[in-house]
């Protein structure tokens, strides 16, 4: 099996799992976008409990703290699965929908990562800290070089580490960490990231010379 068949599969579980609430949650006047701020927020929440893990060095408890961090994640990607999915089985797609969403997951993932920056500078690790914002600026040129290329219409969804990807990498690496009590879970992930990521942003901006031809 395919990693993309593999996680169609999970995907349509996760869905059949879901759409009985999600048809609740549209009957008593939750949207899409309230399910998308949702997510944001406890997106939030892992970052701030990133920083607090940073200030916990060099106590035994912090590795813990970046598992509580990882878990939060995964919980906050849940809510990214179900916007989507309300939008559809509701009719409630919208331009504005999508917007809200594309820019929230932006929001998300920086604020996510500026935590774990902040969390390997106050651990004293300077190269870890450089890493993860080397890994921030990956993910950032990965959105704008496909909303760039959109803009131009091109379509540019080509890459190996698209935010799905960056997403599962950030959260296994953390919870990993408090499983083990291994920060070199989470430093490892950052690196894939941080290579990987704008690897990605130089696929699609070659991508985009074929397009164009000049």
């Amino acid at each position: 099996m395919t990693y993309n068949g593999f996680i169609d599969i999970l995907r349509q579980f996760i869905y059949k799992t879901v759409d009985p609430a999600l048809k609740a949650m549209m009957k008593v006047g939750i949207t899409p976008n309230i399910i998308t701020l949702a997510g944001f927020i406890f997106n939030i929440v892992a970052a701030a409990i990133f920083i607090y893990s940073g200030t916990l060095y060099p106590s035994a408890d912090m590795p813990c703290a970046i598992g509580c961090g990882g878990f939060t994640i995964l919980f906050a990607g849940l809510f990214d699965m179900m916007d989507g999915r309300m939008a559809r089985i509701g009719h409630l797609e919208s331009a504005f929908g999508a917007l809200w969403d594309s820019s929230l997951d932006r929001y998300s993932e920086m604020f996510c990562l500026f935590g774990i920056t902040f969390l390997f500078l106050e651990s004293g690790d300077l190269v870890s800290g450089i890493v993860t914002f080397t890994a921030m600026i990956g993910s950032v040129m990965v959105s704008y070089v496909r909303a760039r290329a959109e803009g131009l219409g091109i379509e540019c969804k080509v890459g190996m580490l698209q935010r799905t990807e960056r997403v599962v990498l950030t959260a296994a690496g953390a919870l990993l960490t408090g499983i083990f009590s291994q920060p070199l879970c989470l430093i490892v992930a950052m690196w894939i990231i941080a290579v990987f990521a704008n690897f990605t942003a130089f696929q699609r901006i070659a991508h985009c010379r074929k397009k164009i031809g000049h």
